[in-house]
C-alpha cells in the first residue's frame, strides 16, 4: 500500500462532522487536525502548514452576513496561495460555494458526502498543493512570514496586503533578528514580480572599492581584475526585485550614486558608458534610525525619501509576547522534522520560561535557542530544562544585577518580575535578586 502523505486541515463547527472526518481521512492522508471555528485559523495555519483547508461555509460566529467560507477562504489564499481550500456546504449554498471557486477555491463537497468523493477532492487539492509548493515555493515552510496574533503585526499585515501588489518601494525598519528579510521576501511572493527574481544584497557587507562594480556591474578591463563583463545587482534584478539590507551602513559618497540609480532606474557599468534601464520593485531594510542619521549629516535626506515611500517599523519580540511560544512551536516542527526528533511540542514549563524571556537578539535568538533545545532533547516533549538560555531563564537581569539602571529601565523589570511569579513577593524578589523589603519599596516608587 502506497504511504499516505498530505496534510489536511477541516474547519468545521459541527463535532459530530469533525468527529467522522478525523476516523475517515487519517486512512488516506498523513496528517489530520481540525478546528470548531476560524478562530485559531491563522496560528494553525502557520504551525501545521496545510496541504489542503477543508472549510465550512458557515460557523456560530455571525461573520460577513453568513458568507464566513468566502471571507476565510480569500484569506487563506492571500496568506498562503499555496494551500487548496475545499469549501464544505449544504446543498442550499452550492451558488454560495461556486462563487468562492471564481475567488479561487479549488472545488466544493455537499454535505452529507460521499467518502469516496470527498477522498478523491481531497487528494486531487492535495496534488495540486504539492506540485505548486515543489515547483514555485521550495523555501516557504521555513521562511514564510509568521504574522501571529499581536496587534502590532495585525496593522502590519493589513498595510503588506494593500502594497505588497503594488511597485511602491519599502523601507523595513527593526531590531536585528526581528525577520526584515523575511517581510521583504513576503512582500515580493505576493507581487505581481513573483515570478521573476528577487535579488538581495548586504549593502553593509561591500567594500568601497567594489560597491559600484557590486551594484552597477562593469566592463571588462574596467579595472585590473575585470577580465570579464559583469552584470550588477540591479541588472539581476531586472523584472522583480531588489532588496537592499542594511542600507544605513552605506557611506554618504556612495549614496549620492545610488540614489542616481534609483531615480532614473538605469545603471551603467563601471568602465562603460551606456545607460542600461532597470525596472525594479525595491525593498530596503536597516536597524539604524536614519531619521537621526539624516539629522547628523551621515545620511543623505533625499534618499531617505526616495526609499521611504511606505516604512515598516518591525516590533521586537518582546513587544509581541503572545507570539513566542507558536513561534517556538513552529521551530520545534522545523527542527524535529530537520534531526529526526520525535518531539510534540512545549510543555508548561518551557512556555512559561520562553514568554518571560528578555530575547534581545528577536526571533533569530528564539530560533537559534529552540534549535539548540531539539538537537539536545531526550523527551518527547522540551521543557523548561531543556531550553539552556540563561537570559530566558532569568527574564529580567540574573540576580544580584539591578544596579546602574535608569528608573524607566528598573520599574520594566519590577513590573515583569510581578507579573511573572502572578503576584508572589517572595518569587519576583528573588527573580530580581534583591529582599522582600526592598522590593516593596521599590513597588512604592513605581505605584504598583
Amino acid at each position: 500500500m502506497a504511504s499516505k502523505k498530505g496534510k489536511i486541515l477541516i474547519v468545521d463547527d459541527n463535532a459530530g462532522i469533525r468527529q467522522a472526518l478525523k476516523i475517515l481521512l487519517p486512512m488516506h492522508f498523513a496528517e489530520v487536525e481540525t478546528l470548531p471555528s476560524p478562530a485559531a485559523l491563522v496560528s494553525t495555519l502557520e504551525r501545521f502548514r496545510p496541504d489542503v483547508v477543508l472549510l465550512d461555509m458557515n460557523f456560530n460566529t455571525d461573520i460577513n452576513t453568513g458568507n464566513e467560507g468566502l471571507y476565510w477562504a480569500r484569506e487563506i489564499k492571500q496568506m498562503m496561495p499555496e494551500v487548496e481550500v475545499v469549501l464544505f456546504t449544504a446543498y442550499a449554498d452550492i451558488q454560495l460555494a461556486v462563487e468562492g471557486m471564481k475567488r479561487g477555491a479549488f472545488d466544493f463537497i455537499v454535505k452529507p458526502w460521499e467518502n469516496e468523493k470527498l477522498v478523491a477532492t481531497l487528494t486531487a487539492a492535495r496534488d495540486k498543493a504539492r506540485k505548486v509548493t515543489g515547483n514555485c515555493h521550495p523555501e516557504r515552510s521555513e521562511g514564510a512570514m509568521y504574522w501571529g496574533a499581536s496587534r502590532p503585526m495585525s496593522v502590519i499585515r493589513k498595510t503588506v496586503d494593500k502594497i505588497a501588489p503594488t511597485d511602491a518601494t519599502v523601507l523595513i525598519t527593526g531590531e536585528n533578528g526581528t525577520g526584515k528579510d523575511v517581510l521583504a521576501r513576503e512582500i515580493h511572493a505576493r507581487s505581481l514580480r513573483n515570478g521573476k527574481p528577487m535579488v538581495a544584497v548586504d549593502a553593509g557587507a561591500i567594500s568601497e572599492t567594489l560597491f559600484e562594480s557590486e551594484l552597477f556591474g562593469h566592463v571588462k578591463g574596467a579595472f585590473t581584475d575585470a577580465h570579464t563583463d559583469h552584470v550588477g545587482k540591479f541588472e539581476q534584478a531586472d523584472g522583480g526585485t531588489l532588496f537592499l539590507d542594511e542600507i544605513g551602513n552605506i557611506p554618504l559618497h556612495l549614496q549620492a550614486k545610488l540614489l542616481r540609480v534609483i531615480q532614473s532606474r538605469s545603471v551603467a557599468r563601471v568602465g562603460g558608458s551606456q545607460a542600461i534601464p532597470v525596472n525594479i520593485r525595491l525593498i530596503c531594510a536597516t536597524n539604524m534610525d536614519l531619521e537621526q542619521l539624516v539629522r547628523e549629516g551621515r545620511f543623505r535626506e533625499d534618499l531617505y525619501y526616495r526609499i521611504n515611500t511606505v516604512h515598516i517599523a518591525l516590533p521586537p519580540l518582546r513587544e509581541r509576547r503572545e507570539d513566542i511560544v507558536p513561534l517556538a512551536e513552529r521551530f520545534i516542527g522545523q527542527f524535529a522534522e530537520k534531526y529526526h526528533r520525535p518531539l510534540a511540542g512545549l510543555d508548561e514549563s518551557a512556555k512559561a520560561l520562553l514568554e518571560g524571556g528578555r530575547w534581545s537578539g528577536n526571533i533569530r535568538e528564539l530560533q537559534n535557542c529552540i534549535e539548540k533545545a531539539v538537537i539536545l532533547s531526550e523527551g518527547t516533549t522540551l521543557t523548561a530544562k531543556d531550553i539552556q538560555l540563561e537570559q530566558a531563564r532569568a527574564g529580567a537581569p540574573a540576580a544580584g544585577t539591578m544596579k546602574a539602571i535608569s528608573d524607566a529601565e528598573e520599574e520594566r523589570m519590577v513590573r515583569e518580575a510581578v507579573l511573572r511569579s502572578n503576584g508572589n513577593i517572595s518569587a519576583a524578589a528573588k527573580i530580581l535578586g534583591i529582599s522582600r523589603p526592598t522590593l516593596y519599596a521599590k513597588m512604592k516608587k513605581f505605584g504598583l
